[in-house]
């Protein structure tokens, strides 16, 4: 089932409940699509209603972005986080839509990411923590640049995280990763923190983790 309608253009797999099912949204990496981490979906519990969404920023010759990363002789290799911002307030619109449109329990959201998609869910879920229950941060990290305001004033106490990184990343550094566990632990934010000997990718090991993971949770 695809869907252009909302602000997102999305695919989506329903869940073997009728109403009020637990909904996990799927957000890709830098110069991918809804289809790389809708891969997952067939190995996931059957009473979640899954939602693969594309980037907005099309790139060329193919893929899409959440935001650009520019690449200048000066500034070395850099974040537009303007575009990231905007991105992170348009999923925090498409979560709305989405409950409004499909058969799900706004209660219990989770997202998941990868690399840059992982950037954004961190941004959405402590930006708008009300709209998040649960975030699967797969390669990515907290980029302090694109949150919203005060951390310190929000109600964190219902949020739980799974974050993973490979040991030897080449794209996004481990030790990136490695601050997120004390950023969570300021906000008393609940969190497990993996690492696997891969590089920029998910480990099957890490996806048999993070399934079980979050079957406990559903």
């Amino acid at each position: 089932m695809m869907s252009d309608s909302l602000s997102l253009y999305h695919i989506t797999r329903p869940s073997s409940l009728k109403e009020n099912a637990p909904l996990l949204i799927m957000f890709h990496g830098y110069g991918s699509d809804e289809n790389d981490l809708f891969s997952f979906a067939s190995e996931l519990p059957d009473s979640l209603f899954i939602i693969s969404v594309r980037a907005p920023y099309q790139m060329q010759p193919f893929g899409n972005a959440w935001y650009a990363i520019n690449f200048d002789a000066e500034k070395g290799k850099w974040s537009d986080n303007d575009q990231a911002k905007d991105s992170r307030d348009l999923i925090s619109t498409f979560i709305d839509e989405a409950i409004d449109a499909y058969p799900v329990d706004k209660s219990n959201v989770t997202l998941l990411g990868f690399s840059q998609g992982t950037i954004l869910s961190y941004a959405v879920a402590l930006t708008y923590p009300e709209k998040v229950k649960n975030v699967i941060a797969l390669s990515g990290y907290i980029n302090r640049d694109i949150l919203d305001g005060n951390l310190e004033g929000r109600n964190y106490s219902h949020l739980d995280f799974f974050c993973s990184h490979g040991s030897v990343d080449q794209v996004i550094p481990v030790d990136w990763a490695r601050r997120t566990p004390a950023f969570l632990n300021e906000l008393n934010i609940k969190h497990v923190y993996k690492e696997y000997p891969v590089g920029h990718g998910v480990a099957p090991q890490n996806f048999f983790d993070l399934k079980a993971w979050l079957s406990d949770r559903l």
